[in-house]
């Protein structure tokens, strides 16, 4: 079993890594979506890679491991183990600027912030809070949810009143 232990060689790891795609956005990586966590050396040489679902039961978990063992495994890396990481819980937060960007350019509006800026306590209130969801289409704030659930259990489905198009928003979580 080969052993890697030179920082390039790491830093390709996280690199082939990073470039895996979400199953269900494929326009962002699984390091802008912000599951992917952590690339690095075990004590024995091999590759420990650890992901964070986006809710309890992702469905997509089970190809993004899959994904990231071909990736790697092509790029040379084969003692690989994909570990799921469920603390801290993934937050919307931890999706990049590039994919909120990339997430805009693709007609799908991106969260906005989940937590609160304090370190205190966060106020719950039993009351929806009403958010101001921009069309990613043409910009205007004149839009309607029509399903809180969309093709994936993390977006919700809007209506743009302006211009009559229909899109996902990512749910923040």
């Amino acid at each position: 079993m080969p052993t890697f232990t030179t920082a390039g060689t790491m830093a390709a790891a996280r690199a082939v890594a990073a470039a895996v795609t979400d199953p269900e956005m494929p326009m962002l990586t699984l390091a802008d979506l912000g599951v992917l966590r952590d690339v690095r050396q075990n004590s024995d040489g091999g590759i420990t890679v650890d992901i964070t679902p986006t809710y309890s039961g992702c469905p997509a978990m089970a190809t993004m491991r899959a994904d990231l063992l071909r990736h790697l495994s092509r790029a040379g890396f084969d003692d690989v183990d994909v570990r799921t990481v469920l603390s801290p819980a993934w937050s919307s937060d931890w999706i990049s600027a590039e994919g909120r960007r990339k997430l805009a350019a693709a007609g799908i509006s991106p969260p906005h912030r989940a937590v609160a800026d304090s370190d205190g306590p966060i106020p719950i209130s039993l009351i929806p809070r009403t958010q101001v969801i921009a069309c990613p289409q043409c910009g205007s704030t004149n839009t309607e949810r029509t399903s809180e659930f969309g093709a994936t259990a993390c977006k919700s489905l809007h209506r743009c009143l302006a211009c009559a198009e229909p899109f996902d928003h990512v749910k923040e979580i």
